[in-house]
């Protein structure tokens, strides 16, 4: 929910103050953004140098290592070390310190259970200590440490001392914590459990003493007081010499480290790195801000109170440290999550940064201006987003995916998306006029769809469970649907039963004051519990397996019917002379010049027996069982990614009703939550269209096949080189690999009354190529069957498919 975003926002009497209170001319006029910019431009220019040559192997991965060393054994603690000498404490707000670190505390111990609760037994410690370490440990000093200077060096100087006294301290307090659990999985995972709890624990002090950094930050500390604030003469240009090489080796090295990571992600760890940014960049901050402004009472300036709350949520916006990855690779754990938090945490914090420090340099703001950009924003969103909704339907009503669960429910959110848009986009121009009754019908109609967009996540992924548990809903579907929309219309009528419609807002959302941010809170908090809880289930069990195997025996009890009892559809996989293998109702056609043999002479060559057609009829059995199982596919993992990122997004809506509830003065901070909502709220359309709107089997393989026959349907004459990676690979297989992946995997399957094929299952030969070591994973093992397709070693049986680790059928052609 976002309430009225002008720079004073009236409230049953009350005046919300977007700027600092009763200052408008307050320091903010000296930030200055002109100097974040070319600190932002700074950082991420090294940080893309720094790629580039990783990319180029201009600086190779070992080379990489060495740097990264050198920043973290020497440049780093030798900062630490001159900071901690000249550190002033005299000017030290002590309750924003210990805000922090009770900040930082609560979001280790939220994701520290919620992992726990989540993960399988076999890596729960592991992956809970190093998760928590990822949302708490923040690049502090190669990328933190500039973007404050830019903002506060004219106006607040004190404020750059507390990075160099929370970031220690979390180091001392927290990640010993997470390399416990770590140790303490290390210790189970050796059987014989050698090594008592006694010496785990020594072992992570050991470890954490000798921490270069944590070490530095204890001689510092204690040469402030020997020394008295003052580095010998004789040190100063030697520690200054280190010091001042880490920023640009850091930023340079970051660089380095993100080489390849986005390309490790895997279907699995998507759910995963969602979880954790949405705890980096969204929980960190919100508890950040808040925590400050409830224990921060002993300053007498509001304005500095102010002030220091949104250095809070600026520093709670930092990205995750690349020592994050060391700590992944010395305990083998969750490194490609780790590596790709990493990546995409740091590109995504940076509009964040420099939209929250662009509202707080702005020394003034027009409320009227900022409602209508609001409502412009909303507006124009709105349009775009029932533009993507629309064809996102009408591909679940083509697909037939519409009368099967769990898209029964699906297409129930996105028509109440839909009808979101339309409530918007009608709001624009009704609010604008006197006619109250127009006024009414059409928040009836938004507040009704948006609540339900709010309820239906909830509801889904409820259902993902019970399919899951019971293989079928124990309930009546039309229960849910009851739900989706009773509970909505019920809370709507409420609110115009019994609210009090304020006259001076064109905000929809709050349109009947306190009374609809209540509402909307214990709807949105009813949801995420809901929705949260769901997901918790599902994730404790292996759902890609049991979804994977009940498509399996589905898919089989369909060939099952469309077959005879009498026949049998599976036999040895022995070839008769002179059969055909394919479907003897398939008209003849060559083969296509894409599918070239791994012979030199780049000329198919048959085996005996088998046709060179594909199979093209529509009477096929295996095609029609495909085309079955397309229809029959739940989607699970698309599912479970939409309800993720709604969820997320109710978060966002949760923390700006209680932003509004318990904080008589927003500040400028809230607009930028506030813009945030109304996107999430409005442009929910992108994210359905992009997990639903482009269907495989309905729009993007014919796309590609039409596509395929338009470019080369001018070159049929030309053969294509293949690549020498293709052709090695391809060679390799046939000559050492492929007569025993015929004898294990390849079966006789029945296509037609009287005709047989030798084909195989894609996910068969995915699993195939790891057993025998020639893919050490499922992304390796499908690049491998994809080489050995475009290598003419196997094709589709219908020639329409690219390999994929699916239930889909294939064949060896050579």
């Amino acid at each position: 929910m976002t309430a009225d975003t002008g720079g004073t926002m009236q409230s049953q009497g009350t005046s919300f103050n977007f700027s600092y209170e009763g200052d408008s001319s307050a320091p903010s006029s000296s930030m200055s953004i002109d100097k974040l910019f070319p600190a932002l431009l700074e950082c991420f220019g090294i940080i893309l140098c720094g790629y580039i040559a990783g990319r180029a192997n201009i600086i190779t991965s070992t080379q990489a290592k060495g740097l990264g060393n050198f920043v973290s054994k020497f440049a780093l603690p030798a900062l630490l070390f001159k900071n901690m000498v000249l550190l002033d404490f005299g000017n030290v707000i002590w309750p924003f310190l210990w805000s922090i670190l009770l900040a930082k505390v609560s979001v280790f111990v939220i994701v520290c259970v919620l992992t726990f609760i989540v993960a399988s037994p076999d890596s729960r410690f592991s992956k809970a200590g190093l998760y928590s370490i990822f949302a708490t440990q923040s690049n502090d000093f190669a990328l933190g440490y500039p973007i404050v200077e830019a903002l506060y060096q004219n106006t607040y100087p004190e404020y750059l001392q507390y990075i160099y006294l929370v970031a220690p301290v979390s180091l001392m307090l927290l990640n010993p914590i997470g390399f416990a659990f770590c140790e303490i999985q290390k210790w189970k995972n050796q059987g014989n459990h050698q090594q008592s709890k006694l010496r785990i624990m020594g072992l992570v002090v050991l470890q954490v003493l000798k921490n270069p950094i944590v070490f530095m930050v204890v001689i510092g500390l204690i040469a402030h007081f020997v020394l008295h604030q003052t580095i010998p003469a004789f040190m100063t240009e030697f520690v200054d010499g280190l010091a001042n090489s880490f920023g640009g080796a850091a930023l340079f090295y970051l660089g380095l480290s993100m080489v390849g990571q986005l390309g490790k992600l895997t279907r699995s760890t998507v759910v995963t790195l969602i979880l954790l940014i949405t705890a980096k960049l969204l929980l960190m901050p919100l508890i950040c801000k808040d925590m400050v402004d409830l224990l921060d009472n002993s300053n007498t300036s509001a304005l500095n109170h102010s002030s220091l709350s949104n250095y809070a949520f600026l520093y709670g916006v930092f990205p995750t440290a690349p020592s994050v990855a060391i700590y992944a690779v010395y305990y083998n754990t969750e490194l490609e999550v780790v590596t790709s938090g990493m990546v995409i945490s740091t590109f995504l914090s940076a509009p964040i940064m420099y939209v929250s420090a662009w509202l707080l340099t702005i020394p003034w703001m027009d409320p009227q201006v900022l409602m209508n950009s609001l409502q412009n924003v909303s507006f124009n969103i709105s349009i775009v987003s029932l533009v993507a909704l629309v064809w996102t339907i009408g591909v679940m009503f083509l697909s037939k995916k519409f009368n099967r669960l769990p898209h029964m429910f699906t297409v129930n959110l996105f028509v109440a998306q839909c009808l979101t848009c339309i409530g918007m986009i009608a709001w624009n121009f009704v609010v604008k006029g006197d006619n109250f009754i127009g006024q009414v019908l059409t928040f009836t109609l938004l507040c009704t769809s948006l609540y339900s967009t709010y309820v239906w996540p909830g509801l889904i992924a409820l259902s993902l469970v019970l399919l899951k548990r019971f293989e079928d809903l124990k309930v009546s579907p039309g229960v849910f649907v009851i739900a989706g929309w009773g509970i909505p219309a019920f809370v709507t009528a409420l609110l115009l039963i019994s609210g009090e419609k304020m006259s001076d807002t064109i905000d929809s959302l709050f349109f009947y004051g306190n009374l609809q941010r209540i509402c909307t809170t214990v709807v949105v908090a009813l949801s995420i519990l809901l929705g949260g809880g769901s997901l918790v289930c599902l994730s404790r069990g292996s759902w890609a397996q049991n979804d994977q195997i009940q498509e399996g025996n589905s898919a089989e009890d369909l060939m099952t019917e469309v077959e005879p009892e009498s026949q049998s559809l599976f036999e040895p996989a022995v070839t008769h002379p002179g059969a055909c293998l394919i479907c003897d109702c398939a008209p003849p056609q060559p083969m296509p010049d894409m599918i070239i043999s791994t012979n030199m002479n780049n000329t198919p060559t048959a085996l005996a027996g088998q046709c060179e057609n594909g199979c093209e009829s529509t009477d096929c059995l295996l095609v029609q069982v495909e085309e079955l199982q397309q229809v029959a596919d739940r989607q699970v993992a698309r599912h479970l990614i939409l309800c993720l990122l709604l969820t997320v997004s109710l978060l966002a809506n949760l923390s700006s009703c209680l932003w509004l509830l318990f904080n008589r003065v927003p500040g400028r901070l809230y607009l930028e939550l506030e813009f945030f909502c109304a996107v999430a709220n409005y442009g929910q359309g992108f994210l359905s269209f992009a997990l639903f709107g482009l269907d495989k089997h309905l729009i993007i393989l014919p796309f590609k096949k039409r596509l395929y026959r338009l470019w080369y349907g001018k070159k049929q004459e030309e053969q294509m080189d293949l690549p020498e990676d293709i052709r090695m690979t391809c060679t390799q297989f046939t000559k050492y690999h492929k007569d025993q992946c015929c004898h294990d995997i390849v079966k006789k399957r029945r296509c037609g009354k009287r005709t047989m094929v030798d084909c195989f299952l894609g996910c068969e030969l995915v699993e195939w190529l790891q057993q025998v070591g020639l893919a050490q994973d499922v992304g390796e093992a499908v690049l491998y069957g994809t080489r050995l397709q475009q290598g003419g070693v196997l094709q589709h049986i219908k020639q329409e498919y690219d390999f994929q680790d699916s239930r889909l059928y294939y064949r060896f052609i050579s």
